[in-house]
């Protein structure tokens, strides 16, 4: 993947939000519910930029992505308080819904797998329900990362997304992450399309 180099000054105006859902502390960090931090921390380490200041109840940095200027974004509010930060930054940069680009963790989908959507609902999702909420919209795209269903329909589903992944789990997760991070150019660059047939699996 090449990510395009681009100088702009500092007042060009960011075009995209890009955020990866999950909850700050250390006891949550290599959790399912977390795959969109961990996308977060894989795409910033590409890019060599750091998310690490403190703005909007979140760690953001900035970026250029296919000659796009985009805000990174980790809310630190806890998953179901996520769109308190977006709603934050989009009020301030003037991003539309449609700008903003989430990423965050799918039980739906078997672990390492990556789906691609231009908009849509919850789908039982906290952190999306909150960022919907305060949005006022369901129009934004988002970066689906498979981690798997529970192992039993009894198990409790807060206790599952809060588990660590396995040791099996990891290498099929970085290779999800690493193809959404090609997907994500995409997007960026208008073509969200070609990203979900091309991507999404």
């Amino acid at each position: 993947m090449i990510f395009k180099k681009k100088t702009y000054s500092n007042s060009s105006a960011p075009e995209y939000l890009i955020v990866g859902l999950g909850n700050p502390g250390r006891q949550y960090e290599i959790t399912r519910h977390n795959a969109g931090f961990l996308f977060m921390d894989m795409l910033s380490e590409k890019l060599n930029v750091k998310i690490n200041k403190i703005k909007y109840k979140s760690v953001i940095g900035e970026a250029d992505i296919a000659g796009h200027r985009c805000i990174l974004m980790k809310p630190q509010t806890f998953m179901n308080l996520s769109g308190e930060a977006v709603r934050e930054a989009c009020s301030f940069y003037k991003i539309p819904p449609e700008n903003v680009v989430v990423i965050f963790d799918d039980i739906s989908l078997p672990c390492g797998g990556l789906r691609i959507r231009r908009k849509g609902s919850a789908g039982g999702h906290n952190g999306i329900k909150s960022i919907i909420l305060c949005l006022n919209s369901d129009n934004f795209p988002r970066i689906k990362l498979g981690v798997g269903e529970k192992p039993h329909p009894d198990y409790d589903l807060a206790d599952y997304v809060l588990s660590a992944f396995s040791k099996d789990d990891i290498p099929l997760m970085k290779q999800a992450m690493e193809k959404g991070c090609d997907a994500l150019e995409y997007i960026v660059d208008g073509k969200i399309d070609a990203a979900m047939s091309k991507f999404s699996h």
